[in-house]
């Protein structure tokens, strides 16, 4: 009987090409490591500089009249800014934007429903302690009702600081909560750049205390069609005032109007006001919602709807939908 050949297995691989292999490998980790570090380094730098040297914004006038009127130019220029396309999708397109404005870049997402020509465009600004993908809720809504919207994330993430803001002031600087407000108008300055927007068909919807500044940016700049404020109320200053009167100088009392959307209410006509509310609103009362409504003038409209919550949630979805009809038609 013939004896069987025994034969070695056949290695697909030598060690020396295993090495090799790994080699390449290594490299090809360490020179996209390389690339990544690049790139990030760039995106700090670009912003570096937008915020440092290549803020144009910071030339703007900024004013305060002695009624506590603030102002800025409606004519602001062009906005330096930049955008990446973040998902696409049969219904939308969402990108994700950094504008420059007065000391600071602004982050901010902005979804553009697919559509055949321009659509209206809202402004939508946080509530503190929210960021701008915490809003992409109502962000999706409004998409569906056939508008672009961009939400913004403000800064200090929304939150306000009377002291510091107050000493500023005093010392002839400009408030954060006044570049805050510019913020907002910035970003309306951005959504215009885009030819899927309606650049004369744009408004504001505010919430919570995102919704003070709504009204403020709407007051200062009549381009802006008209404001939705959800779950928002003013300060009441004047109440303050009037009690605090021999105990406050001109200027104090002129920057506490400033910061109150109370003080822009009547800048607002022929431009329509929308408030809207939980009976059951455990951060902002109904009645203090009410009471700011109050000193509005016509044309006005108030919502309150029975429920709890803070914020922007589907019972209100209805309303809004029909007054954005006729605030963007």
């Amino acid at each position: 009987m013939a004896k069987k050949r025994r034969t070695r297995p056949v290695e697909t691989q030598s060690k020396k090409e295993i090495r090799q292999q790994q080699q390449v490998d290594t490299k090809k980790r360490v020179n996209k490591a390389k690339i990544l570090i690049a790139v990030g380094t760039a995106i700090i730098l670009i912003a570096f500089l937008w915020a440092s040297f290549g803020n144009h914004d910071a030339t703007q006038d900024w004013s305060v009249d002695d009624s506590g009127i603030m102002s800025y130019p409606t004519e602001r220029g062009v906005p330096v800014y930049d955008s990446m396309i973040v998902n696409y999708t049969p219904e939308y397109s969402l990108e994700y934007i950094n504008y420059s404005s007065r000391d600071e870049v602004i982050s901010a997402l902005l979804r553009i429903p697919n559509r055949s020509g321009p659509v209206p465009g809202i402004l939508i600004l946080p509530g503190a302690t929210v960021t701008k993908e915490g809003e992409q809720g109502l962000s999706v809504e409004l998409a569906k009702m056939g508008y672009a919207s961009m939400v913004i994330d403000q800064r200090n993430n929304g939150g306000v600081d009377f002291q510091i803001d107050g000493e500023l002031f005093e010392a002839g600087y400009e408030p954060i909560e006044h570049k805050m407000v510019y913020d907002a108008l910035r970003a309306v300055d951005v959504m215009r750049q885009y030819p899927e927007v309606d650049p004369d068909n744009i408004a504001v919807i505010g919430i919570s205390n995102g919704g003070r500044f709504a009204i403020i940016a709407a007051g200062i700049d009549p381009s802006i069609n008209g404001v939705v404020g959800i779950s928002t109320n003013g300060y009441d200053v004047e109440s303050f005032i009037s009690e605090t009167s021999d105990q406050i100088t001109q200027n104090q009392t002129r920057f506490l109007r400033s910061i109150d959307p109370d003080t822009y209410l009547d800048k607002l006509p022929p431009r329509k006001l929308v408030m809207i509310h939980m009976t059951n609103d455990s951060i902002i009362p109904l009645d203090l919602a009410q009471a700011t409504y109050e000193k509005a003038n016509e044309p006005k409209v108030f919502y309150p709807l029975e429920g709890n919550g803070h914020g922007y949630n589907d019972a209100m979805r209805d309303v809004l939908e029909a007054e954005l009809a006729h605030m963007l038609s």
